[in-house]
């Protein structure tokens, strides 16, 4: 009886014109923004390889010595962050942040220091700001009340209800049956647009998946079902209370703007989620003593010097351009707290100031090491600053946010796409891990204490000697780590709600 029962379903939800609308309007939404999703990936991608490639030239054209790529916050290192080809999925925030950031000695690279390759074509932007997921969470949630509306509600009207409840048949029975008949003809849709949209992405010459991608797309597609299965049940239940279809169509529109149009838009309007605008004043002030610390270190050691009244350059180098300037981050706060050199000027080192070297030898190899020692002081502070003012203000807002069923599934497939905070955060974590290879590497090979250092008289620095970057995206578990507690709110409310729908249900009179 129980299989009876779906086939019923089945007929009357495949034979109406909703499932054929439904199939139609997400094949073409689908299909064409995948296209365009597409060419953007590809247009990313370009200026990405467009940047490696003139960084890489850049370095090793115009820095001949270390001190000319590694001293200031304009230093010539840099590493760039690639595009996620599944940004097409879920465009998070790859595109919002920063791609490209500078690695030297006298700064932590985060997130917040970042800029960006090109600046994009806002036009273009309108329709590549429509992803996949968001077609989704709008058009599939729209699509299930619609299925569900009338689903109990119809039959009360219709008197077909007291028709099938004449037979030896129970009412969890009837919901089981209306449920999976439902979901299966709204998957069909999904399934349909997704396989068409992997084909177009496994024929495109630039988007190239690996297993893992699949596997992150097969989470995405899980996390759409539950999304999908959410909204039928909200729809359920409303047609079980209301017991009447044009009533439950009202109050399932109702719902659906509420929670998918209104409450994101306006916790994103009411919720100050933006940066604070001045740092931390304790955690300034701190890093500033840290700094001060070092000038004053700095002097002594000149003062100390067996070539005393010499400016720190020894006559060597361009002392009049080196100094240090404190970013106290007013015009941007990720700039907070640290100190940058300036002015790095290459001179060629003549016969009279041969003499000279190994004072600036001496002196640089004891600047460089303090240095570095200042800096991961200071990251200490600067961390948690940066955090209170750029991560806490977003995750209010993004906690709110996560009262809707939206949320949790842009949230949710946000992180199994890697487009989230914490995999765009992965990236910037790497390019830390970098600077402290570099920086080991100096140590090793007492960079700071060489000749090279501040001077190419004897031989331009051969950038391809140092430790090279790479980058691999978070594998599948932590992805799936990341994306379960949301995955599991989502499904914690499909059982709450059908549990709702079970007690209205066998309680009502037919």
């Amino acid at each position: 009886m129980f299989l009876i029962l779906i086939r019923r379903e089945l007929l009357d939800n495949l034979m109406t014109f909703r499932f054929a609308a439904a199939v139609v309007i997400m094949l073409l939404l689908v299909v064409a923004n995948t296209v365009v999703l597409i060419k953007d990936y590809e247009g990313r991608l370009a200026d990405y390889n467009t940047a490696v490639k003139n960084h890489r030239q850049e370095l090793r054209l115009e820095n001949k010595t270390y001190s000319d790529g590694m001293l200031s916050f304009w230093g010539t290192i840099i590493v760039d962050r690639p595009p996620n080809p599944l940004s097409i999925f879920n465009t998070g925030l790859d595109k919002r942040l920063g791609n490209e950031i500078r690695v030297s000695h006298i700064f932590t690279p985060t997130i917040w220091d970042a800029n960006k390759h090109a600046a994009d074509n806002p036009y273009f932007n309108i329709l590549t700001s429509i992803d996949i997921v968001l077609i989704f969470q709008g058009i599939l949630s729209l699509l299930a009340l619609t299925f569900a509306y009338d689903a109990i509600a119809g039959e009360y009207e219709h008197g077909t209800l007291r028709l099938v409840l004449s037979h030896p048949v129970r009412r969890g029975s009837i919901l089981f049956a209306k449920y999976i008949g439902a979901m299966v003809c709204l998957f069909v849709p999904l399934l349909m647009s997704l396989l068409l949209m992997l084909i177009l992405l496994t024929t495109s010459a630039t988007a190239s998946l690996s297993t893992d991608d699949f596997l992150r797309i097969g989470g995405i597609v899980l996390t759409s079902l539950i999304y999908l299965s959410l909204f039928y049940l909200i729809g359920m239940l409303i047609s079980a209370i209301t017991r009447r279809t044009s009533t439950a169509l009202i109050l399932s529109m109702f719902v659906w703007g509420f929670l998918v149009l209104v409450y994101p838009n306006l916790i994103l309007t009411a919720v100050d989620t933006a940066p604070q605008a001045d740092p931390e004043p304790a955690a300034y002030h701190q890093i500033k003593r840290i700094w001060d610390e070092l000038e004053r270190k700095r002097e002594q050691f000149l003062r100390n010097d067996p070539v005393p009244g010499e400016g720190w350059g020894f006559g060597v180098v361009n002392s009049e351009g080196h100094d240090f300037i404190f970013s106290g981050g007013e015009d941007k706060p990720s700039r907070l707290l640290y100190y940058t050199y300036v002015g790095s000027e290459f001179e060629t080192i003549d016969e009279k100031s041969e003499s000279q070297v190994p004072h600036a030898q001496n002196f640089y190899g004891f600047i460089g090491p303090l240095t570095v020692n200042t800096v991961e002081r200071t990251w200490l502070i600067r961390k948690p600053a940066l955090e209170t003012i750029y991560v806490e203000p977003a995750n209010r807002g993004r906690m709110l946010l996560k009262l809707s069923p939206a949320g949790l599934y842009d949230a949710a497939t946000e992180a199994w796409a890697g487009t989230d905070l914490n995999g765009i955060q992965d990236f910037f974590r790497a390019a830390q891990r970098h600077r402290q290879a570099v920086v080991n590497h100096f140590y090793d090979e007492k960079i700071f204490a060489s000749r090279q250092w501040f001077s190419s008289d004897q031989g331009a620095v051969d950038w391809d000697t140092l430790p090279q970057f790479s980058f691999q995206r978070s594998d599948i578990g932590i992805n799936a780590k990341r994306a379960l507690p949301d995955l599991f709110l989502l499904l914690m409310m499909n059982v709450f709600l059908f549990i709702a729908i079970f007690l209205v249900f066998i309680k009502s009179e037919v």
